[in-house]
């Protein structure tokens, strides 16, 4: 189908209303959009056909991992055409960064009927979509009132920030990480605020690898399996999570075709990087990784397969002989393994294939195959902990890596997810945050109901210990319930938490949180349960850099120049914050007398200065757009297996901490939700809504979410193009399938008691017996019928309760029923 196809086709259906049919003649050109009606052809010109058209380097600054240069034809004030990246070329450090058909559709965004241009204020209840315009003024009064007299009345950590990613990448128009962004700046400019750790893409591993690593280390960038035999991913698809042809669906397969080398994935659904990369797939039922891993390792060391010396040097806690002390007899992992721990049970392929799903055969040959094959690559994406048990199935992976002594070495890995290489482009500086604690990025619903006097065993940190040794214990707690929401970039207000009505019922009583407020620049479904939507422009109405993304080892920056005015009243943010700063009498802290354009000048300088030296000068940067060079490939851990005793982790033991000395200490002394336990090893404990749970005699089905070609998270979630290409489903396994009577296409109900949504079925063999996935990030779309949903949005089905000691979203453990509609 051409680009106007699905147009020509809704406006002869009569689908499309006045201010929708112009929204979409701008993104297709204007006048050539109504001229190309007749035929359902593109009839825009061609680059240098047309002396009014011009080129500008932008970027697609989307949550997918890539950051993708784009370049902007203008003609009379309107983008007609984007082109993608055309330097570099098809080596590895050298490629062209080419947009996949998300970034491809971004004038879609830009041109939206969804599109917000002007400040709104909530009229109705919050969610039922009823607004009236405003001025800035009026918005900027509003908004510095209600935060004066709440940091009268509660204190500053009554202000969150919440957790967004939908413009990522960027310098000054940042929503990630939050505290790096200029609206942390403007809060530190008035005593702080109520700050979050980790976040909902890895919050599980990043809490998990504190306890097992000391600190965040990666695996080896994807380049260097170049020098792999064997790669090994636990739930890792950047064939569709970041899938730039030039970031990693690239750097994969170019170096898969330099090596040779074979991928094993191991995945409940066969991904697309199954179907395009992988030599094996490897089915496992969800959340039951750590007990793969188990009966792997009962091969291993009962074979003496497995890398005994590296586990001696470098690792504590794997024998009897390396315990720490203090410990009681019998708690080591080869003793889990070969039954003499607390349970009993020898972990057996046969009790491992119980449990995942998988033969016990095949665990048999993929564990001598892993072992026996190298280099081997370990490495893992972050699906596998989105789940009930997910800190100890995130550290299944890294145990798999030590087992066979991987990690340090080219070629090998440490079982975290791929690092890539970076120039290091500094960012807007944000000031210091007075406010100490900080809680778990999504616990924020439950602070708004009773966060204060919340401590250590409710997931709150010091902020000021965050970045050294985060199990250190602490007297730090919150003194207010969340008071006031900062929405910037961001659908996890509503679409991307867990448990949407239960979320939603929180968020309507008015009496809780005082005030949201809601920056974007569309109306998705976060900005529909705010008091204040304020319209932010999009990369293409500003002047910002743009921080690379994951592309192996080419290091690059981007300057996205100012393209075209911004649509209707929508302003940056950086000039909203400032409006906001000069009602709150800290103008000139906020600013410091730049404005953006200068601002972005101070920050090449201080690249020039420091990490980048050979930077062009800023007008030649500016002109040229995409700033490149070659980087050395990212082995992770290297200067530790080097010598371990001068570049000890900063774990108690100083070791790898297979036995996690904090993790046991936590374990004798914190209240547990229900159904949560803390292991200082990465076991496999069968936890809630996961295979065993009683609750599957009523929801036989284990219910994930993938990510999408369709979308990122929820961005790109109403773009025409890609919805018509790419529509919303749920996966079921043909078995499953035709037992219910479901044929391919079928309108289908999935539910639980938390919700219901529905939405048409589609039957394949790609998926697990038992598991159902909906692709995650579909916007929410309520009947009139309470708890149901007609948008295919998993999180109407999710839960919102937290993992065990890193409180965070278990979101990919739901267990579910399916039924024709």
């Amino acid at each position: 189908m051409t680009e106007l196809g699905g147009l020509v086709r809704e406006v002869a259906e009569s689908r499309l209303d006045r201010r929708s049919f112009v929204a979409w003649s701008a993104v297709v050109g204007g006048s050539a959009a109504l001229t190309s009606c007749g035929t359902g052809t593109d009839n825009q010109p061609a680059p240098g056909e047309n002396d009014a058209e011009t080129r500008v380097w932008s970027a697609c600054t989307v949550n997918c991992g890539s950051r993708c240069p784009l370049q902007l034809v203008v003609k009379d004030g309107t983008i007609v055409r984007i082109d993608p990246d055309d330097t570099g070329d098809d080596e590895l450090g050298t490629q062209q960064v080419r947009a996949c058909v998300r970034g491809r559709a971004i004038r879609q965004r830009i041109y939206s009927p969804e599109r917000l241009t002007k400040p709104l204020r909530r009229t109705g209840k919050r969610g039922e979509d009823k607004w009236e315009e405003i001025s800035w003024d009026e918005a900027f009064t509003l908004i510095a009132d209600k935060l004066q007299q709440l940091i009268a009345d509660y204190g500053n950590e009554s202000i969150y920030l919440n957790y967004g990613t939908g413009v990522i990448g960027a310098t000054i128009a940042t929503s990630w990480p939050p505290r790096a962004t200029a609206i942390a700046r403007l809060m530190n400019c008035v005593g702080g605020y109520l700050d979050h750790y980790n976040d909902y893409s890895a919050g599980n591993i990043e809490a998990a690898v504190d306890f097992h690593y000391g600190y965040w280390q990666g695996s080896n960038s994807n380049d260097d399996t170049v020098n792999s035999k064997l790669v090994v991913m636990f739930g890792n698809n950047p064939h569709e999570t970041r899938m730039s042809g030039g970031g990693e669906v690239f750097v994969t397969r170019k170096a898969k075709e330099l090596s040779g080398h074979r991928v094993i994935v191991i995945d409940p659904r066969q991904s697309e990087t199954a179907m395009n990369l992988a030599d094996e797939w490897v089915p496992v039922r969800p959340g039951t990784d750590a007990a793969l891993v188990a009966g792997m390792a009962h091969v291993m060391i009962s074979e003496n397969l497995h890398d005994k010396a590296f586990l001696d040097k470098y690792c504590s806690g794997f024998d009897e002989a390396h315990m720490p002390d203090g410990v009681p007899a019998n708690m080591s992992y080869e003793s889990y393994i070969m039954g003499r721990s607390e349970d009993g049970i020898e972990k057996t392929p046969e009790w491992a294939a119980a449990v995942t799903g998988y033969p016990a055969d095949k665990i048999r040959a993929l564990a001598r195959e892993i072992a026996t094959t190298k280099p081997c690559a370990v490495n893992q994406g972050w699906g596998i902990q989105r789940h009930s048990n997910g800190e100890n199935q995130s550290r299944a992976p890294m145990m798999l890596a030590a087992l066979i002594g991987q990690i340090g070495i080219p070629g090998g890995g440490t079982g975290e997810r791929e690092s890539s290489a970076n120039i290091g482009m500094p960012g807007l500086p944000v000031l210091e945050n007075p406010v100490r604690p900080v809680i778990s990025f999504y616990r924020w619903t439950e602070a708004i109901l009773n966060g204060k006097g919340w401590g250590y065993q409710q997931g709150v940190r010091d902020l000021q210990n965050l970045n050294s040794n985060a199990n250190v214990k602490h007297d730090i707690t919150l003194n207010s319930n969340i008071k006031f929401i900062w929405n910037y970039g961001s659908n996890s207000l509503v679409n991307q938490h867990g448990d949407i009505n239960r979320t939603i019922e929180i968020l309507s009583d008015e009496s809780l949180c005082e005030m949201i407020v809601v920056i974007d620049n569309q109306m998705t479904v976060s900005a529909r349960y705010a008091d204040i939507v304020l319209p932010d422009v999009t990369t293409a109405e500003q002047s910002d850099i743009i921080q690379q993304g994951s592309a192996g080892n080419l290091g690059y920056s981007i300057f996205a120049s100012r393209a075209i005015e911004p649509v209707g009243d929508s302003m940056p943010i950086y000039d909203q914050l400032t409006g906001i700063a000069e009602k709150l009498g800290v103008k000139e802290k906020f600013t410091e007398g730049r404005t953006q354009d200068e601002w972005l000048d101070w920050i090449l300088d201080q690249a020039r200065a420091g990490n980048i030296p050979d930077l062009p000068p800023n007008d030649e940067f500016k002109k040229m757009g995409m700033f490149r060079k070659t980087l050395e490939p990212v082995i992770g851990m290297k200067a530790f297996r080097d010598d371990p005793d001068a570049n000890p982790l900063t774990t108690p033991s100083g070791k790898i901490e297979l036995f996690s000395s904090n993790l046991y200490a936590m374990s004798l002394d914190w209240e547990m939700e229900e159904g949560n336990r803390i292991d200082p090893l990465p076991v496999y404990w069968q936890a809630r809504e996961l295979p065993g749970d009683p609750l599957q005699e009523k929801y036989p089905f284990q219910c994930i979410g993938h990510h999408y070609k369709a979308r990122t998270h929820s961005s790109y979630g109403n773009s025409p193009w890609l919805k018509e290409a790419h529509p919303q489903n749920v996966w079921i396994n043909d078995l499953d399938a035709k037992r219910r009577g479901i044929r391919n296409g079928d309108q289908v109900r999935v539910f639980n008691d938390r919700g219901e949504t529905r939405l048409p079925a589609f039957v394949t063999k790609r998926i697990m017996p038992g598991v159902l996935s909906i692709p995650q990030g579909a916007w929410y779309k309520p009947t009139s019928v309470g708890g149901l949903d007609e948008g295919g949005s998993v999180n109407i089905l999710t839960s919102l309760h937290p993992t065990p000691y890193a409180k965070g979203n278990g979101q990919h453990s739901a267990l579910v029923d399916i039924e024709r509609a």
